[in-house]
């Protein structure tokens, strides 16, 4: 090889290797109540606190109240700010407050996705968006149909602008969607309306395949193998188990194994899951039957500081996050993970300061976000209490600061590794027995002393 040619692949190589990564937004969980509003009477300050005293209320909001308008005006904006031209926006749902039915309705629902979507479109004008429904986007909440209806039919004319026409009928008839990544070749967008499978809708009771999407999703997902495509996945509600309380999913058991089954199936083409609903900062890790990590789904922060009344969740607010994902342009993998977030208490007593919160790469100091990274996160969090505790203040976006003690820990740890149900049960079983001992067992031998002792 001549010297030129030697010098010209070097150069090459060199230009790949150091490509400056895409990036996109991900918001999620809005939850905008249009009731915030300061008063003297602490336990009026707005609907969402269900009475609960907003004893520390100041224009960005409380943390037993929703969103404030003044919030995510300043979220938005932040997003501009921080960056400006981002490659394109996931938004993955809960846009309404958390308050009883009868307190909204149908038009109030579709007034505040209007009023959000205004606001997004406004300050992000040229910028494509991919948008979910959360099981809060719909009146009654959870209660999403499998069949046609007026709020998606009515949602899907707001987001025109960001759905192509086969998007529109497939989000009319179901609430999901798929496009062309960016349309680009090679790259495709796989939107869900994981709200079908939620263990609080009762209309999706009994039925095998809500909407058809499972079908639809394979058909899509084998379309995209025979086509050499990449898949990212969005949605709002995650499979698997809430780390915050011991036991409690999202999915009804037979929808959990179905998505598991089709994440498995496809995951060669699958290269991240993008999904939010729990407010908090986390991650879940998908397996191989040889329990190889083949995927990852990052969960993450709402913006809504709200403290949940989930009972068993102690004190279980959040600061407010927004999210870059920076990714390989030429192949999908996901790089880095950077957290901005609002400290709401300083925020109401000095100024709205949004800053970085943390670069996943750097805190866990692992090369990517990649599923065999994040299986490194994974480790590094279960047998390192440093790491624990990091990722513990990370998961309320630096609320809460208090200990992760040993039974936090298998929370957490058992959440992230296992969305299977009862792989997740048996890992409460092992990761505890593990705990007792001080983690100085290894997972075999603590396994064989769990069936031992259960005999």
């Amino acid at each position: 090889m001549s010297a030129a040619r030697l010098l010209l692949l070097s150069y090459l190589l060199f230009k790949e290797a150091h490509a400056q990564p895409g990036s996109f937004w991900h918001i999620t969980d809005l939850h905008l109540d249009r009731t915030y509003n300061l008063t003297d009477a602490p336990e009026l300050v707005c609907a969402s606190s269900n009475k609960r005293p907003a004893a520390n209320a100041g224009k960005f909001g409380d943390y037993v109240c929703d969103s404030s308008w003044h919030l995510i005006n300043s979220t938005v904006y932040a997003m501009k700010a921080i960056l400006p031209d981002p490659d394109f926006i996931v938004w993955t749902g809960d846009n309404t407050p958390h308050v009883p039915d009868e307190d909204l309705g149908d038009e109030e629902v579709l007034n505040i996705i209007s009023n959000l979507t205004h606001i997004i479109k406004q300050v992000f004008p040229r910028t494509k968006v991919y948008s979910a429904l959360g099981n809060h986007d719909y009146h009654p909440k959870s209660q999403l149909p499998a069949r046609p209806n007026h709020i998606y039919n009515q949602t899907a004319a707001m987001w025109q602008d960001w759905l192509d026409p086969e998007s529109q009928e497939t989000f009319k008839r179901g609430g999901y969607y798929t496009e062309k990544l960016l349309s680009r070749t090679g790259f495709r967008m796989l939107v869900l309306n994981t709200n079908l499978y939620s263990d609080h809708n009762n209309l999706t009771v009994g039925m095998d395949d809500p909407a058809g999407q499972f079908l639809w999703a394979d058909r899509v997902l084998s379309e995209a193998a025979d086509n050499k495509e990449k898949v990212y996945v969005i949605g709002h509600i995650p499979p698997g188990f809430f780390e915050k309380k011991r036991g409690k999913p999202w999915f009804t058991p037979e929808f959990n194994q179905k998505y598991l089954d089709l994440i498995q199936k496809h995951h060669s083409v699958i290269l991240g899951q993008f999904f939010g609903h729990h407010h908090t900062d986390s991650f879940r890790m998908f397996y191989s039957a040889e329990d190889s990590p083949i995927g990852t789904m990052f969960l993450s922060p709402g913006v809504t500081p709200w403290k949940t009344t989930l009972p068993g969740v102690v004190d279980g607010a959040n600061n407010p996050g927004i999210r870059v994902f920076e990714y390989d342009p030429q192949t999908l993998l996901v790089k880095d993970v950077v957290t901005h977030y609002l400290n709401l208490t300083y925020a109401n007593v000095a100024r709205g300061r949004w800053e970085k919160e943390y670069r996943l790469t750097e805190s866990f100091r692992v090369p990517d976000a990649s599923p065999a990274s994040m299986h490194q996160v994974l480790e590094l969090i279960a047998n390192n209490h440093r790491y624990l505790q990091k990722y513990y203040e990370f998961n309320s976006v630096s609320y809460d600061r208090t200990e992760c003690n040993r039974d936090c820990r298998v929370d957490h740890v058992c959440a992230a590794r296992q969305v299977d149900f009862n792989r997740y049960e048996s890992c409460l079983k092992i990761e505890g027995a593990a705990a007792i001992y001080g983690g100085s067992l290894s997972v075999l031998s603590v396994a064989v002393g769990v069936v031992l002792a259960s005999r």
